[in-house]
């Protein structure tokens, strides 16, 4: 059955989620935080993540923007540092994420070629739409799927749902970009065929599903799309 629909995870997928930390701290008067912005950058992350996933299995939901102000004041206070003006500063900067280089080229590439796009993200609404709106993607991507209309976090089968009920498609029909390797699996085993966007060279973790690709870049999605 070839591929029909192309979604994105947002987060480390299309969008860099170290952008924040490391834009902050080229910024005049953070010396102390350029020290440590990589350290900080990756423990909000992680907190993010699993703070996400303990919702989740708790059934105590949230919207993904307080998930990350939680993540982000752990990692803060990980590292020492209690400067309001910081935090403040880091959380604006996460409505205007970067995309990655090759994202505006290779949606426009699956547009070219007739391909539904979408994201589906733990992210809310309101962030997605902050997030596409700064990258400048919002014409090439078809829709906006957040875990908001669910209640409950990735890898949560329910979240996956939301692209048939969408665009009408079978699973097989459908190719899920994710730079998480859980998602990417999890997604696997849904139905999904799927790619992990394995930016760091990472193990491949350890659960009943693996990934059926993996890249090191979102750039030659297009072609894997049109072969599969």
């Amino acid at each position: 059955m070839p591929i029909t629909t192309c979604v994105f995870d947002a987060y480390g997928t299309l969008f860099d989620v170290a952008a924040a930390a490391r834009e902050a701290a080229s910024e005049p008067g953070r010396e102390e935080f350029k020290k440590v912005w990589p350290k900080v950058a990756n423990d909000w992350r992680l907190k993010q993540l699993q703070y996400s996933w303990l919702r989740a299995v708790a059934g105590a939901h949230t919207n993904f923007w307080e998930v990350t102000q939680n993540g982000l004041d752990w990692a803060l206070e990980a590292s020492g540092l209690t400067d309001p003006a910081l935090r403040e500063r880091l959380l604006a900067l996460y409505w205007e994420l970067s995309a990655y280089p090759e994202v505006p080229l290779m949606l426009s590439t699956l547009k070219a070629n007739g391909m539904n796009t979408a994201i589906l993200s733990n992210g809310s609404p309101a962030m997605l739409e902050g997030a596409v709106k700064s990258a400048g993607v919002g014409d090439v991507l078809d829709d906006l799927l957040s875990v908001e209309s669910v209640g409950v976090f990735k890898p949560h089968s329910s979240v996956y749902d939301l692209v048939g009920q969408r665009f009408g498609t079978d699973p097989r029909e459908v190719l899920f970009v994710s730079s998480n390797g859980w998602d990417a699996a999890a997604a696997a085993g849904y139905g999904f065929q799927t790619v992990w966007v394995n930016r760091a060279g990472e193990p491949v973790d350890r659960l009943p599903w693996v990934p059926d690709s993996r890249l090191p870049d979102l750039t030659t999605i297009p072609q894997l799309a049109a072969s599969l």
